[in-house]
């Protein structure tokens, strides 16, 4: 099979999935930059530059979501979804990308599905956010609409600091997206689903109330409970992303918090600490679905 992995060149899934193919899948590395499209000519594709048409490809994997600016954005799901239409799997769909790497939609999307989120409130202007911030209990955390691994998050419980904070958020034009702080034990669950299989780890971090591995979490395996792999599959059902990262927050009182949805998940530490080769997994997976494709 040949598969186009929308990736960096120095990207460390791209070389991971090179080395899980071996001789049996060729790897092309695309680039969501250089995407670009055509209608009425002799056939609509999409490319990755002049050289190099998805549309010729058994399956694309997205491996990455560059920051760009809205039309760019657009265009690109846009693109993805083309894709979809002529026959070729994208793997996630990009309805489903734009989904997870939108907190607000994905968290919306995970209450309509029943589980459990914590209290959010999305506004644009800091008056606004001054007022969630007391409705949320005063102990909230902040987190970029866009953004992943731990990124840009802050724990504000302090009024005067909050202020400041939403004030010079809202100059820069950002949505405020605020949840309330949820108290727990220092660690949470993420639980890696790619088609029917699952596998999870506990990531802990002693030194700081952000659980994500670069932020200094350890990684450790975990035996998945079947409640768990029945929210993982709910969550990532609401997203609509068949490869998915689902991050479980267990709480001090008990509960159990859906905290996320990533659709481009990683897995390098969950491969290190689970001792799974999970690239082969994500290449048996894109290798079953490409087969079972309907011809476009």
């Amino acid at each position: 099979m040949r598969i186009a992995v929308l990736a960096s060149l120095k990207s460390w899934y791209l070389a991971d999935l090179r080395r899980a193919a071996e001789a049996r899948h060729e790897i092309v590395q695309a680039s969501f930059p250089n995407l670009q499209a055509s209608v009425g000519l002799t056939r609509e594709e999409i490319a990755s530059g002049t050289e190099l048409p998805l549309s010729d490809f058994d399956a694309v994997l997205v491996r990455t979501m560059p920051p760009g600016s809205l039309e760019q954005v657009v265009f690109r799901m846009d693109a993805l979804a083309r894709l979809e239409a002529q026959g070729v799997p994208v793997i996630n769909p990009a309805r489903s990308i734009e989904a997870a790497v939108d907190k607000y939609l994905a968290t919306a999307k995970l209450h309509d599905a029943g589980l459990l989120v914590p209290r959010t409130i999305a506004c644009q202007t800091a008056d606004e956010a001054m007022a969630a911030f007391a409705e949320l209990g005063g102990d909230i955390v902040v987190k970029p609409l866009f953004g992943s691994e731990g990124r840009g998050i802050a724990r504000l419980n302090d009024e005067a600091l909050a202020l400041r904070a939403f004030k010079m958020l809202a100059q820069f034009g950002a949505v405020l997206y605020l949840q309330e702080f949820i108290q727990h034990e220092g660690y949470d669950l993420r639980v890696l689903k790619v088609g029917r299989r699952y596998v999870g780890m506990r990531r802990s971090n002693p030194s700081d109330w952000r659980t994500n591995v670069s932020r200094g979490a350890i990684a450790t395996p975990i035996e998945l409970q079947p409640a768990w792999i029945e929210l993982a599959e709910r969550a990532a059902a609401a997203i609509g992303a068949p490869v998915a990262g689902v991050d479980l927050l267990p709480s001090t009182d008990g509960r159990l918090y859906a905290i996320e949805v990533n659709a481009v998940p990683g897995w390098q530490a969950l491969s290190r600490a689970l001792g799974v080769d999970v690239a082969k997994v994500v290449l048996d997976y894109v290798e079953t679905v490409a087969e079972n494709e309907p011809a476009a």
